[in-house]
């Protein structure tokens, strides 16, 4: 991987929610997950707040872009997320709330949670149990560990093991 392609996931957890959470209201709204669209892209630039180059990011051959959006209302972003199918795991790349659900001002809570809860989920259902795996920056170790349930490994890696998979899969994707 190109060191420019290296990243250490730096967005704290907001919160865990059940989906996203309006911070006015309290409201809960269910959330869908979809693919990352071209059409997206339009609105999703540095000079709109994003820090990143999704882009750029959603052209690499071996990512797969995701946004997330409240159900029903898939023209605005939430939030976005980068992943990597391993064969036996997940690789999470990067997670990125939408500007305007950042800092004390956030519309909604709850959006990189419920990312990282997707990527455990796709992790599930492609039959890894869940697995997944990223790059912390140093500061957000314990923090990811508290939150995520994920698993220091060495360096900066970290690793949602099944068991903390299946709590952030079922807190966010409930069997009905």
């Amino acid at each position: 991987m190109p060191p420019s392609r290296r990243y250490r996931l730096s967005g704290s957890i907001d919160k865990l929610t059940n989906s996203i959470q309006n911070t006015i209201s309290g409201d809960s709204f269910p959330t869908a997950v979809l693919p990352l669209t071209r059409a997206d892209l339009k609105n999703i630039t540095r000079k709109a707040g994003w820090q990143f180059g999704w882009a750029a990011e959603s052209r690499l051959p071996d990512r797969q872009v995701y946004k997330l959006t409240i159900a029903g209302n898939s023209g605005i972003v939430q939030g976005l997320a980068s992943l990597s199918d391993y064969t036996d795991h997940y690789y999470l790349h990067l997670v990125e709330s939408a500007p305007f659900n950042l800092g004390k001002q956030k519309l909604y809570a709850g959006v990189p949670g419920n990312l990282s809860a997707f990527a455990c989920k796709l992790a599930w259902d492609q039959g890894y149990e869940g697995i997944v795996a990223f790059q912390s920056k140093t500061q957000l170790i314990a923090h990811y560990e508290n939150m995520l349930g994920a698993t220091h490994i060495g360096g900066h890696k970290m690793v949602i093991f099944p068991l903390a998979a299946l709590k952030l899969i079922l807190r966010y994707f409930p069997v009905s």
